[in-house]
Order: C-alpha cells, then structure tokens, then sequence
C-alpha cells in the first residue's frame, strides 16, 4: 500500500524535499496533493538515505510546509503512446493541448528510454531529402543521423525547422517516395508567438497529420523542458520500432534545455563546470542524442535534427561544443550572410555531415554527388581566400582567375544558397544548379572530378571557353 507523506522539510524552487520517505527509488514519479485538492506531479531526482529531493512539474507555488501531501507512485514517468499521436499537439510532458481530448492508448513506455545495443544498430547509408540545396547537396541528412544545427539569437533557425519538418522525405530510387514516414516536433522554452507560428505553419502546409508536436513554452515549468525532448524520443522510438516508420526528429532550442539543466543543478547545489553548467552535461545530452539510430530486425529509424543558438555566435560555448563532440556532424548559420538577406545562412565551410559520404552517390542520389561536392566545397574555399585578398589589394587588381573565383562566389550564394521558405528543390534540381555554378569556371581548376564525369556534366557554353 502506498504511504502518504504530511509536510516539506523544505522547498527550492522548483525543487522540494521529505524527509523520512522509504522505499523510493530515483526517478519514480510522485502525486503531490495541495491544500485546495488540485494535484501536481513529481519526480525524484536524488536520494539521500530517507530524504527525498522532488523535481515539481508544474512550479512550487502554493506549496505548503505544512499541509502538503505526497504519495509516491511506485513507477517511473511514462508516456501514453498510440499511432493516434499524429497530427496532436502535446504540452512538454505529453497531454494533449490542441483541445481535441484524450487520445486511445496503446501502451505506456518509460520516458527515459533505454540506450540503443551497439551490435544491435545498422550503419546508416541512405539520406533524407529536405529539399534544401546546402543540406542536400554539401551536408547532406543521412538516415539514423544526428546532425545539429548551430545558430545565434535573431538568426531564422525557427523557419529553417519548419520548412525541414515540411519537406523532409525518404526517396527510394525503386519504389519512388517512401510514405511511411513522420515528424516529432520538440520545441523547450519557445515564446508564445514562436509556439503559434509551428502550429499555424504545419496546420496551413497540410503535413500537421504525420507530426506529433511537444511544446513547451517559456513560461512552463523549468522541470518540465527537461522531460521534453526524453518524451520526444520516446514518441520517435515507438513509432520507428513498433511501426517501422522513419520518424524525423526535431528538437529545439537544446540550448534552452541546457540552461534548464544548470538552472536545476544549482537548486541541487551541484558543484558547478564551464559556465555555470553541470559536470555531467556530457553525458546528459549523450542520453538523447545517442537515442538516434537503426535497430537491425526493423525497418524503422530514428533521425534527429537538434537546434541549438549559440549565445554570442561562440561555437566553443559547452552546448555547442559537447553537442559536436557527440554527433555526426554540424550545420552552421552565418550571420553575416543572415544579414546580407541569404535564406538559409548555412555557412558551407565549417558545416560537414560526418556520414553523407555512405550514404549519397550511385544508388542513392546520383553517381555524379560525392565529387561534385567535393569540387564545391574546394571551389568556396578559393572564393574566400580571393576574397581576402581583394579586401587588401581591391578588386581591380586581381587576376583573371581570382575574379572568376569573386564571380563564383557571388553567383553561389545568390543562386544555390539563397531559396525560398516554400521553394522545395528535388536532389536532381540541387546537382544540376551546382554543374551550372561550376562551369564559370575553367575546366582545369575543377581537380577534384573524373574527367569522365566532367565531359557529361560540364557546361561549357557557361564558360565561354576552356583556358
């Protein structure tokens, strides 16, 4: 039978603490009862012989020393889980909000997962079109991934996720799209009006059916963010590998989970790290981010897509930092480009997807991909290096090739970078504009493509001639 507990020793924030609690374990969810009646839920984060430290969802407030009374009960948080999810909008710990009721459930899982056997995965090897050039054809999203995205405060990360959740799809050469496929859409610590704008976008795009959306809003219980994303995934996993769907997810802002982290590790009094944030911030973005994968025995997968705004644009801030050292690969957005009007700002040189290379090519894409990459990553490197040097000489006085390579550039960021939020680009559509972007250039600066591939692909009436 389950002991009800009288009074709190003492409260901390969204933290409380019993005293003379037995037989609790971590993690174990708790009913507290207030003194009007109304219910909150808890959970046990540590353990102290009989002292018990409670995360409260819903906020501290109106909580009494006194008359409080707790009940712990006996399980873990767990998620309500059915296909009926699609198309819902769910608050940060899973109850539904869009005003259409309860939804049928299937079963309840464990919201903290359990990590994925690393024998038991399959190395991801085929890739997600999101209809966007820089993505698709320079850091492309392979199935499985974890690729994050790094942004900065007033940058378009926002509508950048939207137009991903809106686009993305599985492309099988044999079967044409792949339909069995979904979106878990995390937003931790989001303005109202950013909340409103997600909903509003997917509802008028018409894909809102295969989304399941987790809100958590700015002026929601800090606790609350931390369980978020681990709802998230729960979602992600139950439908990737009871349904073998492919199952995109979308988390943001990681950064504003992270901040929630330190926030409840300081009311712990943990020993703080770098910034101010826990020691063990590694290993808890680990246990999200190494949720991702293929599990061998299904045909489902989980791919994830983290955003995180970079405070102060320092890509060496912890989140971003551990946050590269766990995935495979970063999307960078620029902010001078975002201010010189390009939509997406992705800067090409510091962004790479550690797995595009197993998973684009013949059979996949298009045999002609992994050079012509190649070639266009080489070929923006040089623009940049010409770049500064006109900065010290002007550009008059650069050389021939040099302002070619100043052309290049231009015509590259205007023509293949710069797309419109709702502008959908086929892979074919992506190579094709880089062959049309690489023959302004001789044919003798393009060293890293077969001269098999260049006799089909370039074009030389772009040039002029071939000196």
């Amino acid at each position: 039978m389950a002991i009800e507990y009288l009074g709190l020793e003492s409260i901390d924030g969204p933290l409380v603490v019993i005293d003379g609690m037995e037989n609790v374990s971590f993690e174990e969810m708790v009913s507290i009862t207030l003194n009007d009646g109304t219910k909150r839920l808890g959970r046990i984060i540590e353990i102290h012989g009989k002292k018990a430290v409670i995360q409260v969802f819903e906020g501290t407030t109106g909580l009494s020393l006194t008359n409080t009374r707790t009940k712990a009960m006996g399980k873990p948080m767990q998620l309500a889980l059915s296909k009926e999810m699609l198309g819902r909008t769910l608050d940060g710990i899973g109850r539904p909000i869009d005003g259409l009721g309860e939804y049928f459930t299937d079963e309840l899982r464990d919201v903290n997962g359990k990590p994925i056997n690393p024998v038991s995965r399959e190395y991801p090897n085929n890739f997600i079109q999101t209809g966007i050039s820089s993505i698709d054809c320079l850091s492309t999203l392979i199935r499985g991934q974890k690729l994050p995205i790094f942004s900065g405060e007033g940058m378009p990360h926002d509508a950048l996720a939207v137009q991903i959740a809106r686009q993305a799809k599985i492309v099988d050469d044999e079967n044409g799209m792949d339909d069995n496929f979904a979106i878990v859409f995390a937003a931790m610590g989001v303005k109202h009006d950013v909340a409103s704008f997600f909903k509003r976008s997917f509802e008028e795009s018409g894909v809102l059916q295969k989304v399941v959306m987790f809100l958590n809003l700015s002026n929601d219980p800090v606790v609350e963010r931390i369980i978020t994303p681990r709802c998230a995934l729960t979602a992600a996993e139950y439908l990737a590998f009871k349904h073998n769907m492919h199952v995109l997810v979308i988390l943001t802002d990681m950064t504003s989970y992270a901040e929630a982290l330190r926030e409840i590790s300081s009311s712990k009094g943990e020993i703080p790290s770098r910034k101010g944030f826990p020691g063990y911030l590694y290993s808890d973005l680990a246990s999200l981010y190494e949720r991702a994968g293929i599990v061998k025995g299904t045909s489902g997968s989980v791919t994830q897509v983290p955003i995180l705004t970079m405070p102060n644009d320092d890509i060496t801030h912890p989140v971003p930092d551990l946050t590269g050292y766990i995935t495979e690969g970063q999307i960078v957005l620029d902010r001078e480009l975002s201010l010189r009007g390009v939509y997406p700002p992705v800067a090409i040189l510091p962004s790479l997807s550690r797995l595009m290379k197993d998973g684009i090519g013949e059979g996949f894409t298009r045999a002609d991909h992994p050079e012509l990459a190649n070639q266009l990553f080489a070929a923006y490197s040089k623009v940049q290096d010409a770049r500064s040097l006109a900065s010290v000489i002007g550009e008059d006085e650069l050389s021939d090739l040099d302002k070619k390579y100043i052309a290049f550039g231009k015509a590259f960021e205007e023509k293949f970078l710069v797309q419109g939020k709702f502008e959908n680009r086929g892979i074919s559509s992506t190579l094709d504009l880089g062959w049309e972007l690489l023959s302004m250039l001789p044919r003798s600066e393009l060293d890293r493509v077969s001269s098999e591939v260049l006799d089909k692909y370039y074009k030389l009436d772009n040039y002029g001639s071939d000196k």
